[in-house]
């Protein structure tokens, strides 16, 4: 069964911070043997083109009211310049629907501070790029007893990163998700953050076993 990985897209995205993860997740090269598969879809506040930080001109595959929980197996929501504006509540909102639904949720950079605005935050761990930031645009937010100051935390089918960390925000979702096997996943990991060989040669070995 091939589940699909819905990916927000919106003006001024940040390119890179989903990068990583829906190059795996779409490819399927490292997954482990019986995984499901995933294909990966943008969708838009509406249909209309979206163009993204690095000025790449996206035409959304969906709209925001066509996104249903049925055929799912991630939303992924990377950052942008526009998050505490209003325009992403409805995704905001989508995306309480997926937690709620158990589907697993994955929030980078600005789209952490959008999920501190809605309040999504205030009983799960999570990060984001800077407590005190969070804290000063985010007035209403008040989970700070439950903030973390890591690249990347996982609290149930929740997934946050901060916006420098696109790599562990990749590594935690596929983890959460459970497509790459634990040999897999650590040798592809250690690959990208040593760049040295002997990662590579693991990673081709752990798809043997």
């Amino acid at each position: 069964m091939t589940k699909i990985a819905y990916l927000y897209v919106l003006n001024t995205m940040a390119d890179w911070e989903p990068s990583y993860l829906i190059a795996e997740l779409n490819s399927g090269r490292y997954f482990r043997k019986n995984a499901s598969e995933y294909t990966v879809r943008t969708v838009g506040i509406t249909k209309e083109p979206v163009v993204t930080m690095g000025g790449l001109r996206i035409e959304p595959d969906i709209s925001l009211d066509e996104l249903m929980t049925n055929d799912a197996g991630v939303l992924i929501l990377p950052g942008g310049d526009t998050w505490l504006e209003d325009i992403h509540t409805p995704i905001l909102e989508k995306a309480k629907e997926f937690l709620d639904a158990g589907i697993t949720v994955g929030a980078i950079c600005g789209a952490t501070l959008g999920f501190a605005k809605a309040g999504l935050l205030d009983n799960r761990l999570h990060t984001s790029n800077d407590l005190d930031y969070l804290k000063a645009i985010c007035p209403d937010y008040t989970g700070e007893s439950f903030y973390r100051q890591e690249p990347a935390v996982t609290d149930g089918n929740l997934i946050t990163a901060s916006g420098i960390a696109p790599l562990e925000f990749a590594k935690e979702v596929i983890s959460n998700l459970d497509v790459f096997s634990a040999q897999t996943l650590e040798a592809w990991y250690e690959l990208y953050v040593t760049h040295k060989t002997q990662y590579f040669y693991a990673l081709m070995k752990s798809l043997e076993e």
